[in-house]
């Protein structure tokens, strides 16, 4: 077992007593790291605060370098990061692999992007009183920025929080979540040997009640993004003060499936939707909406597409499904899943806990009140719902406090357009999963699945902010 430390002001420092990391599937510990202090988030504050002068100024191109140098570190370590990934987190080695892809595509983009923040021209004289002006703004980092990140893709989340971050030339200080960190003391270990200035990057750990409130609440902290849950994220709205705050939360997934898609593509697409990284993915498949003619040959395909699912050790490269984070997780989805089938539901495949792995679960017959339809389940758990039109499905599926993605499968424009105008949420996929996304496109939700944008462009704008400069001209 490793033991880390906690990365302050361009150092490697000890903190608190330490936080063991273990292996998700077999328990065995695996990594140490020290647990911060309330002296340790204030330092690391610090830090980033008095290394933001220099960082704001450094030339674009220089930080473009650096993003594009840590993209290729990263490369080059690509399968130690990946069984990171895979052990810390539980995630199956296939998919970790895809994480650590992304990862080195968000920080390429990021250095891409770092060339390319400008502003624009205002044309003032476009209202009498801006006559004789000449107008402009420009964008400038907002300070310090509080990046507070979940377990379910301890990369690549990180990842679209602190690129963006940098190449818009602020610091940042890091907060992972304390089941999975030892991915993040490897990127900090990574920009560290790119050549970032020291205090650009800052790694706490611990918990969000302490460390995470610490952070935002800390008035140097111009910026928090936070991935996580809504009443986290009610809680940091709540307790932040002034400052800018993007909110990545929850989601119930909705998929709508017509009956002229190809069924056969949908349900294999599904299964790949509901139970990668074990379900635990805020835009995981959870509400598969059928139109009737549908129903029955679709639900015949995405049973034996769930059950053709491997479940096992994520380190084996075999198998598509690991455990759940922790014995905990899978005991609520186990006890969600036991309410459904008391209150009427089916079960067509799985329903069935192995310690924290919980095997892929169809459910139908289900009612929306239900835990499984009605909140996030955040596990490899699906519903199909027959419904009678697509219309119906519609409505059903934007029956929801949620409204990150959701999906359609059709081969009619009309329908996708019909989707388009009634789904309010912040992305519409159409013939794939909600559980697609790239990394440079505009992600984030409506109601209560956040605030603001992510993608390395957008969350470069949600890190600065606009200086407008109007020059009055010499009569």
């Amino acid at each position: 077992m490793d033991e880390h430390r906690l990365f302050i002001g361009g150092r490697w420092v000890s903190g608190g007593s330490l936080s063991e990391v273990r292996n998700k599937y077999t328990g065995e510990a695996i990594g140490a790291l020290p647990i911060a202090t309330r002296a340790d988030v204030e330092e690391a504050v610090t830090a980033a605060e008095r290394a933001a002068p220099a960082v704001a100024g450094l030339p674009a191109h220089r930080r473009a370098e650096i993003l594009a140098k840590t993209a290729a570190l990263i490369r080059d370590r690509r399968e130690e990061f990946a069984r990171t990934i895979a052990a810390e987190a539980g995630k199956a080695l296939k998919y970790a692999r895809i994480e650590v892809d992304r990862g080195i595509t968000t920080f390429t983009i990021a250095a891409e992007e770092a060339r390319r923040l400008h502003g624009e021209t205002i044309p003032l004289d476009a209202v009498p009183a801006g006559e004789g002006y000449f107008g402009f703004w420009v964008r400038r980092p907002v300070g310090v920025v509080a990046a507070i990140t979940p377990f379910n893709f301890p990369l690549n989340l990180v990842a679209h929080k602190v690129a963006p971050a940098l190449a818009a030339g602020n610091t940042v200080v890091v907060k992972p979540a304390n089941t999975t960190p030892l991915t993040a003391v490897k990127l900090c270990q990574a920009l560290e040997e790119a050549g970032l200035p020291a205090g650009a990057i800052n790694l706490v750990n611990g918990q969000g009640g302490t460390v995470g409130e610490w952070l935002v609440t800390d008035p140097r902290v111009a910026k928090v993004s936070f991935t996580g849950s809504p009443p986290v994220g009610e809680r940091i709205l709540s307790i932040a003060g002034i400052k800018k705050v993007t909110l990545e939360l929850g989601n119930t997934s909705p998929v709508i499936i017509a009956p002229d898609a190809d069924l056969d593509h949908v349900a294999k697409r599904c299964a790949v939707g509901a139970y990668y990284n074990s379900g635990q993915v805020c835009i995981s498949v959870q509400r598969i909406y059928c139109e009737r003619a549908a129903y029955e040959p679709f639900v015949e395909r995405f049973v034996r597409a769930s059950e053709e699912m491997v479940v096992g050790d994520p380190l084996d490269e075999r198998v598509d499904v690991g455990p759940m984070i922790d014995v905990r997780e899978a005991e609520r989805i186990e006890s969600w899943v036991q309410e459904a089938l008391a209150g009427g539901a089916r079960a067509l495949t799985g329903a069935k806990r192995e310690g924290a792995v919980y095997r892929p679960t169809v459910l139908t017959e289900v009612r929306p009140e239900m835990k499984a339809v009605a909140q996030e389940a955040f596990a490899p758990v699906a519903c199909v719902i027959a419904c009678d039109d697509f219309d119906e499905a519609l409505r059903q599926a934007d029956a929801t406090e949620y409204g990150l993605q959701a999906a359609v499968f059709t081969r009619d424009l009309d329908r996708v357009f019909r989707a388009i105008s009634r789904l309010n949420f912040g992305g519409i996929i159409v013939n794939d999963t909600p559980a697609f996304r790239a990394d440079h496109m505009p992600y984030g939700g409506t109601r209560r699945s956040g605030l603001g944008r992510e993608g390395v462009r957008f969350a470069m704008e949600e890190m600065t902010h606009i200086q407008m400069v109007a020059i009055r001209l010499a009569p």
